[in-house]
């Protein structure tokens, strides 16, 4: 309950340092490879949500159409219409490739 009430600068950040820690401990031998992919997968930042907007106003700058999306997401167009409807909200592979795509852009996925 603790990690909602952290803003997500200072959780970023807290999660910087406990990854710090793990990794200097695991080079100092304190911590196997095996423990270390556990904390590696702790210390990842959650995907976060998009709204039917936010998928629309993202498809709207990249320039391209459903179809194209459709396609770079390995979806079908009608389930980029849903998410663009509000029908419907992005999970698993999807959202994580349209966050990677707002993060580093297009070209990041192709």
């Amino acid at each position: 309950m603790a990690n909602k009430s952290l803003k997500a600068g200072t959780r970023s950040a807290v999660l910087d340092a406990v990854h710090d820690t793990a990794r200097g401990l695991q080079d100092h031998g304190f911590i196997d490879q095996r423990r270390m992919h556990q904390y590696d997968a702790l210390c990842l930042e959650p995907v976060p949500e998009y709204s039917s907007a936010q998928i629309r106003a993202l498809r709207d700058m990249l320039k391209i159409s459903q179809a194209v999306l459709a396609g770079v997401l390995n979806t079908s167009v009608s389930t980029v219409r849903s998410w663009e409807q509000g029908d419907k909200r992005p999970s698993g592979p999807s959202l994580k490739l349209l966050n990677l795509i707002d993060r580093k852009g297009l070209e990041a996925v192709l």
